[in-house]
């Protein structure tokens, strides 16, 4: 089930009013009901993967609390994440090791045949098995306590707003919210009813228009000369952001409507001056568990290492590598990660030096353009990281990086832009609407920035506020480019 189809649209409503109906005691027995038919509307048979990995999560959690051995918490702890990830593995990452090995094996002319795995990639299965190995770790530490009642313990395990692509919630911020009465609320409804609209506007006006260029450009990339390649690389960058924050935007929205609080995920990532403030503002809650999970531990296990850069420039690559490949078994995925890593090292030994230049400057007119300056450059490193990223493979990678300002400016490749618009089915008015959508974005990522976009506007006339909404709902409504529902982008992560 899609949050952007009209089965959600009645899903969603059906549940809420069950659940201020249904005693509190019983409310839990809804949202695990209702979380797994959330899941199975796409594969049922899957759910058999996400009740086994709640099984082993559930029963290595209390084990690890109920035993007083460290060596056996320890045991308990890494068979727990290793079963987790060993089924991450086998349906995730089995046939990119297998073709990378059969690929090795065929170049040193090693007459080996490997087997190969027909399935299909489970639905979320990234993110609910970080959550799970995160709640385990944490027990192990003793940052949380481990869950005894099965059944919250199941919820809190597939809770269907965040279940498919994040957030990646922690148990100590969301697993005591099940235990809560959550009363009914005018203004929380109306709150979570605005969130989920503008989601929606992301998703479906700016998103998915900006993929029909972005698809008919990277689908045959080598047809285009440079500047159909920046724009398709620029739209992909607006495209990515617009519709996976819409889908965290939705996700926030409808726990909201139930009274729960999910992590924020985005904090307008792409005003960031620097590398290591996009990745406090992009997909917060995964920069986040690669921070505590993977480069804290790093930075811990090579702490007797006698250099401090070169520590800390390993645990980044490192990081980092992991983090491009938890997004999908490809080469693409590694490149970008690779890339990140790099920024992040480059940012590291800079960033000093930056900020002391930047405080060289006595006039505040200075420093304002020095920051802007600094947004421009962290955009354009992110937004050529997207190129791999978004590539089918290296080798489309690969041209479209040394072909990205080739012809620039000549009429060959003005007109090649003009046609692969129009052949793609963006006319002048869809990309005029495009490019104002995206406009609007960013204009209320600035204004979310310094005062909060929904507050600034509670302070306006009723009719302006209404007239408002009433414009981003029609928006919703007549301005998708598609007659039925796209999928999100990280549906496939």
């Amino acid at each position: 089930m899609f949050f952007n189809s009209l089965q959600y649209l009645i899903f969603l409503p059906t549940v809420v009013v069950l659940y201020f109906v249904l005693p509190h005691k019983w409310r839990w027995v809804l949202l695990l009901a209702a979380s797994y038919y959330f899941y199975m509307c796409w594969k049922p048979e899957y759910a058999i993967l996400l009740l086994l990995s709640t099984a082993i999560a559930y029963t290595a959690g209390l084990g690890i609390s109920r035993t007083e051995s460290h060596r056996v918490r320890k045991a308990m702890l890494w068979g727990c994440v290793t079963a987790l990830l060993g089924i991450l593995f086998a349906f995730k990452y089995f046939n990119f090791a297998s073709s990378t090995l059969g690929g090795l094996f065929s170049h040193l002319r090693i007459p080996v045949e490997l087997p190969y795995l027909n399935v299909i990639l489970p639905i979320g299965i990234s993110f609910y098995t970080f959550q799970k190995i995160s709640y385990v770790v944490d027990v192990f530490h003793g940052k949380t306590e481990a869950e005894k009642h099965p059944g919250i313990f199941a919820v809190y395990s597939c809770f269907f707003p965040q279940l498919v692509a994040g957030p990646i919630e922690r148990a100590p911020h969301l697993l005591h919210q099940f235990y809560e009465r959550h009363e009914f609320s005018y203004d929380r409804t109306t709150s979570a009813l605005k969130l989920i609209l503008w989601g929606f506007f992301k998703k479906v006006a700016i998103a998915d228009r900006l993929g029909i260029l972005v698809q008919g450009v990277y689908g045959d990339p080598r047809s285009y000369p440079g500047l159909p390649l920046i724009v398709a690389t620029v739209f992909f960058a607006f495209q990515i952001y617009c519709d996976f924050s819409a889908y965290t935007d939705i996700a926030i929205g409808s726990a909201r409507l139930l009274g729960f609080d999910l992590k924020l995920n985005f904090r307008q990532p792409y005003f960031s001056k620097s590398i290591s403030e996009f990745w406090r503002c992009w997909h917060i809650t995964l920069s986040g568990w690669f921070r505590d999970y993977v480069f804290v531990p790093l930075e811990v296990a090579t702490r007797n290492t006698p250099s401090p850069v070169i520590r800390t420039t390993v645990s980044l690559l490192i990081t980092m590598l992991l983090c491009g490949l938890w997004h999908g078994a490809s080469w693409t995925f590694v490149a970008w990660g690779a890339l990140h890593g790099g920024y992040l090292i480059s940012d590291s030994m800079i960033s000093g030096r930056r900020e002391q230049l930047r405080s060289s400057f006595k006039s505040p007119v200075i420093q304002g353009a020095f920051d802007w300056l600094n947004v421009g450059i962290t955009f354009c490193l992110v937004t050529i990281a997207w190129i791999p990223f978004r590539a089918a493979n290296l080798s489309d990678a690969w041209y479209i990086f040394t072909h990205l300002f080739s012809n620039l400016g000549s009429w060959t490749d003005l007109r090649a832009l003009a046609v692969s618009f129009r052949g793609l089915g963006l006319e002048p008015t869809e990309l005029s609407l495009a490019i104002a959508f995206g406009c609007l974005v960013l204009l209320y990522d600035t204004i979310d920035k310094r005062a909060g976009f929904w507050p600034s506007l509670q302070s306006w006339p009723r009719p302006l506020r209404w007239a408002v909404y009433y414009s981003i709902a029609i928006l919703v409504l007549f301005f998708s480019p598609y007659n039925r529902a796209q999928n999100f982008i990280y549906f496939q992560f």
